[in-house]
């Protein structure tokens, strides 16, 4: 018998016992023994619930009883489940995880705690929910040198995205109607200003390059300023307009972002609609793979989570090797990256345009106003050439 620990019985929490326990004789066979939920970490009581009987309000339960193998933390924020992560871990616990937020922040330091210990700290439910992306990164691209992941890493912006191109709607419609289906929280800032992908990419990058991105160092920007006369724009010109992480490598340095990007029918990207997330991933020998499903949800994430302590079981006294380390990333200022932009101009002078910024691509859409998109070139040339020009009313990375 393999004993679980959940910390945390929200959403994702209550989510892992009810997967570990519809799922008890897969999950056997798979792992070779029971695996079975012991206890359950909340402040909360749940009178009534089907697992009430699991409850304790004292970590020192859990910490303390040599019988429990695995934990799952799904407590979110970083204070009390960095403290209670340490411990498991220093007591030889392996602690599998969908907080986002402590992965991001001391992924590094809690692989190694879990190494020196002969356990493990999985994170696959940290990054697009039920999508499986850090394991293959890990284990079926391990003979890959990726050198690009971009994606949709947030479910939340893109549904409130599709809305807006599907219904020409603005941006506080789709908003109001995002938090009354429950997608968007109240306080929706995490989500629009594109936090969550933030930690998400940090994450991903640090994986790619086998040292931390501190989410701090990313340039993050979120869909808020948006609006219908870009994705009108969009649409004339067979593009759709997505919420992009990205962390690339290219000669000029190690880049990672988050943007509102234009996206042409050419990437499988424009085709992620609604609340599905998708990765895709670039490296030198396999070229391009893409991992899609849904990104968040009680089912999908808590899936993932089940998907760590069933590996973490096979593995009981061993650590299975993450390439990360705690030595910083250099990430280059996003003015160095060379790309195109979409520039829209409020009156203006197409020949004024020529002048500054010389071949462009003119689209017209709109009344009292055109737009045009620029050839390649890096941000800090955008920035001097755009500075030249009046009315320019809003740009859009391509």
């Amino acid at each position: 018998m393999i004993n679980v620990a959940v910390f945390g019985y929200g959403t994702v929490g209550s989510g892992v016992v009810e997967v570990i326990n519809d799922n008890a004789e897969l999950i056997s066979k798979r792992v070779g023994d029971d695996v079975k939920v012991k206890y359950i970490l909340d402040l909360r009581d749940f009178p009534g619930d089907k697992y009430e009987n699991l409850v304790t309000h004292n970590v020192e339960d859990i910490l303390g009883d040599p019988e429990i193998s695995i934990i799952c933390e799904t407590m979110g924020g970083t204070k009390v489940p960095y403290d209670y992560t340490k411990r498991a871990l220093e007591a030889g616990k392996s602690v599998c995880t969908s907080n986002k937020e402590m992965v991001a922040a001391y992924g590094a330091e809690l692989i190694a705690l879990a190494a020196a210990n002969n356990c493990n700290y999985l994170f696959e439910a940290s990054v697009g929910g039920g999508i499986p992306i850090i394991r293959p990164i890990n284990e079926c691209l391990t003979a890959e040198k990726i050198d690009c992941i971009q994606g949709i890493l947030n479910g939340t912006t893109n549904y409130m995205l599709t809305k807006m191109e599907n219904e020409g709607a603005a941006y506080d419609d789709v908003l109001k109607e995002a938090q009354e289906k429950g997608y968007a929280e109240r306080n929706p800032e995490a989500d629009v200003e594109g936090f969550d992908a933030c930690r998400k990419i940090a994450i991903l990058s640090s994986l790619m390059y086998a040292e931390t991105v501190n989410y701090e160092d990313i340039y993050v920007e979120g869909i808020t300023k948006i609006t219908p006369a870009d994705f009108a724009y969009a649409k004339k010109m067979g593009k759709t307009i997505k919420l992009i992480a990205m962390s690339k490598e290219t000669e000029d340095g190690k880049f990672a972002m988050v943007s509102p990007r234009m996206v042409g029918s050419d990437s499988p990207l424009s085709a992620v609609k609604d609340v599905f997330n998708a990765i895709l991933v670039h490296s030198n020998m396999l070229d391009y793979s893409m991992y899609y499903g849904r990104g968040a949800g009680k089912l999908a994430t808590a899936s993932a989570v089940v998907g760590d302590v069933i590996e973490a079981a096979k593995n009981l006294g061993k650590h299975l090797p993450l390439l990360w380390d705690a030595k910083k990333a250099t990430v280059a200022d996003k003015d160095a990256l060379v790309q195109q932009y979409f520039v829209r101009v409020s009156g203006g002078d197409k020949a004024a345009v020529t002048a500054v910024f010389g071949n462009v691509e003119f689209v017209e859409c709109v009344d009292g106003e055109f737009a045009f998109v620029t050839e390649a070139m890096s941000e800090a040339d955008y920035k001097v050439k755009a500075a030249k020009l009046s009315g320019i009313i809003g740009m859009i990375r391509m």
